[in-house]
């Protein structure tokens, strides 16, 4: 792990509150798929963000981040780029990357921009020789938060080792996908936990929630990935 300044290359908009952000990295760097970086705010504040992009030797770094008045925490780091075009950041962090020596099924598990977290490891899945299925159910409140969508529906469509599950809580009639709580239509959906590799990301609350009733029916925690699992 080292601290870079990165240049913003781009901010730009995928919903009104999410926001598709690019660093210009000052030296290529090597990351595992489902790892993150910290933006260092001050000594003692640093923000970490999952990093979007597919692994490779890279000097470009993605990340999807949800910021809005309300939420200091994000909408901070945001101002403080759009301000001076710089930030400083520490990378790469995480143990709760893709085990790519593991021949069990893989289901990601995202709620809102928690999906950067499982967007770079099934960008990483789908590009490597693995032939190990791999669904990926992806939670929101309302369609529109499901901002890669159309994206996924054709990437589900070109390869037949992957499946994807979008899941609202608050759907219209025309809705295609799950309604209600993204991890209750993945406990309908999957009735073997124990035999599959589960990686997940998003509100704290939720990968809690998660981590008991996933176990409850039998998952070996060694089998549930998380970066926030090692603060609950």
């Amino acid at each position: 792990m080292k601290q870079f300044v990165c240049r913003v290359a781009t901010i730009e908009n995928l919903t009104p509150t999410v926001y598709r952000i690019v660093l210009a990295l000052p030296e290529p760097i090597e990351f595992q798929a489902g790892q993150y970086i910290q933006v260092v705010m001050g000594e003692r504040d640093k923000r970490p963000f999952s990093i979007a992009s597919c692994p490779s030797k890279t000097s470009e770094l993605e990340l999807h981040v949800g910021a809005t008045p309300d939420n200091p925490y994000a909408m901070e780091v945001l101002q403080k780029m759009r301000d001076t075009g710089a930030i400083t950041i520490e990378a790469p962090l995480g143990n709760a990357w893709l085990r790519g020596d593991s021949e069990r099924p893989l289901i990601l598990i995202a709620g809102g921009t928690g999906f950067s977290y499982t967007w770079s490891i099934l960008q990483a899945h789908l590009r490597s020789d693995s032939k190990r299925p791999v669904t990926l159910y992806w939670g929101g409140r309302k369609p529109e938060d499901l901002y890669l969508d159309k994206q996924l529906q054709e990437l589900s469509d070109r390869h037949a080792n992957m499946h994807y599950r979008p899941v609202v809580e608050h759907a219209p009639e025309t809705w295609h996908g799950a309604q209600g709580l993204v991890h209750h239509a993945v406990m309908a959906e999957q009735t073997d936990l124990n035999e599959a590799d589960i990686y997940v990301a998003g509100r704290f609350e939720m990968v809690r929630v998660i981590r008991d009733a996933f176990h409850a029916q039998g998952l070996p925690l060694t089998q549930l990935y998380g970066d926030a699992l090692a603060f609950i």
